[in-house]
């Protein structure tokens, strides 16, 4: 747990304006190479959980340097967390033998968001802890996210006929094969989940 609390705040701001420099990048790749179509783009999960941190991590910094406190905020940064380490552990198990240039318009993008991203955030769950304890009954609110993600995903894939990841597509393994991912995805985030509320016991 860091006591200076400028140089948390530090911390936060310099990364969150890195995963928004990735995204952007990301965007400005694509357009220049007339491949950018926004629906599909924000249809990533990596790009959604990285901007929500992103995001999270500015809030924080300005929350530190206004010297305010929210205990609902703590929530959404437990949220933020588990979206960014999932990002990671499914990328790192799923997806690291696609080509990059498959994933990511600029290589290093695939680095920070795929990689540097998660690990900011779990460290900074770590060095700041939330200043309530969170049970993991109220942490179960994290999971609303990522399932209406799946059923977002499946259904839009059904009516354009494009999935932002292969293990959702059905056409590569069938319905069954997508079910029995999403399960092992859902039993890992419920893990990650007991996990961070762990952590934050141990750390606050």
């Amino acid at each position: 747990m860091i006591k200076n609390r400028s140089i948390l705040a530090k911390y936060k701001i310099v990364f969150g304006l890195l995963g928004l420099s990735a995204i952007t990048t990301e965007i400005i790749a694509l357009v220049s190479n007339d491949t950018f179509v926004p629906t599909n783009f924000f249809s990533f999960f990596t790009i959604e959980s990285n901007l929500f941190a992103a995001v999270i991590l500015i809030l924080s910094a300005i929350f530190i340097i206004r010297k305010k406190s929210f205990a609902q905020f703590d929530l959404l940064r437990g949220a933020a967390t588990l979206y960014m380490v999932t990002t990671g552990i499914v990328f790192s198990i799923l997806l690291a033998g696609i080509e990059n240039s498959v994933l990511t318009a600029v290589p290093w993008d695939n680095t920070v968001l795929h990689y540097i991203m998660p690990i900011v955030l779990i460290a900074d769950w770590i060095l700041d802890p939330p200043k309530k304890a969170i049970t993991f009954k109220r942490a179960l609110l994290w999971l609303i996210f990522p399932l209406v993600y799946v059923t977002y995903s499946l259904m839009r894939g059904a009516i354009v006929n494009w999935y932002p990841y292969p293990f959702l597509n059905p056409a590569s393994n069938g319905y069954f094969g997508v079910l029995i991912t999403s399960l092992g995805i859902t039993a890992t985030v419920l893990v990650l989940t007991w996990v961070l509320i762990r952590l934050s016991k141990k750390t606050a």
